[in-house]
């Protein structure tokens, strides 16, 4: 396969970011994603009890209920995310940042940027999990009882869970990456890391980043809420009703799952995001 005629372009960069984030969501991102948000909801469930219901609920095509809002996410929130990234990094990398704090700061700039087009899906895949509404149904309700801002709710915590989601994810598994071309090279300045190398990185990065799964637990609760018709609340105020009837361990309820899909998430956009980076400049 010959490099593509725009490489480097911002086309590039948006046209990488969303067919990359698709593929992840369509593969295991979709199961991990319905599992983890069954159980943010649903906080009284261990993790093998939430997949067993999902699993009664309907057989494997549960776990991809609202796949076709999740590809209209994934297609442009992952353009947003990779243009916005990578060109940040770009700007960071070329003012003397290193890497690993120019992984931080650009994978922040992206997650903020992603939230503009991320609230309306995001809604509407809770709405599928935890509702019983058809997504059409779904639509015609929140926009006849609410405009266009009831397909927002939870926007708070969904912009602290991106910048965090990101920042973390870019910036830990730049970090790791780091770490090994100095554990591992003699010249870490010229290093390559090979593709096991790599992928390695974006596994302990993915990982290490589920550390704001309360952010997470918020933001399903407050979408929920909405589906349901529930008072809103803010996040702040979610956060503490979680915490005092479930304790810490309910800011964390869905982890399991959200590793799994941090992981996945992160190989895609992260780690193949820097091979296409090395092999095309992109």
């Amino acid at each position: 396969m010959g490099v593509p005629q725009m490489a480097g372009t911002k086309f590039e960069k948006a046209r990488n970011g969303a067919l990359l984030q698709m593929v992840e969501a369509a593969t295991l991102g979709m199961p991990f994603e319905v599992w983890k948000t069954h159980m943010a909801a649903n906080r009284t469930q261990t993790t093998v009890q939430a997949f067993r219901t999902i699993y009664e609920k309907g057989g494997p095509k549960a776990f991809w209920a609202g796949t076709s809002a999740k590809m209209v996410e994934s297609a442009s929130k992952g353009a947003v995310l990779m243009l916005s990234k990578e060109l940040i990094k770009d700007q960071c990398l070329s003012s003397g940042i290193s890497p690993t704090y120019a992984g931080f700061i650009s994978g922040a700039g992206g997650g903020v940027c992603q939230v503009s087009v991320m609230g309306p899906c995001t809604f509407l895949v809770t709405s599928m999990v935890t509702g019983t509404k058809s997504m059409g149904e779904q639509i015609r309700t929140t926009w006849s009882s609410n405009g266009i801002r009831g397909f927002y709710p939870g926007g708070v915590a969904i912009a602290f869970r991106q910048a965090s989601n990101w920042a973390s994810r870019q910036g830990f598994t730049d970090a790791v990456r780091e770490g090994m071309k100095k554990t591992f090279y003699d010249d870490p300045v010229t290093a390559v890391l090979t593709i096991p190398q790599e992928l390695g990185c974006g596994v302990i990065g993915g990982t290490l980043a589920s550390w704001n799964h309360p952010f997470e637990v918020a933001r399903v609760e407050a979408q929920a809420r909405a589906v349901s018709g529930k008072p809103a609340m803010s996040m702040l105020s979610i956060q503490a009703m979680v915490l005092r009837e479930h304790g810490v361990a309910g800011l964390f309820k869905g982890v399991v799952p959200r590793i799994g899909l941090g992981i996945w998430q992160t190989t895609f956009m992260v780690t193949v995001a820097n091979l296409i980076r090395a092999r095309y400049g992109q």
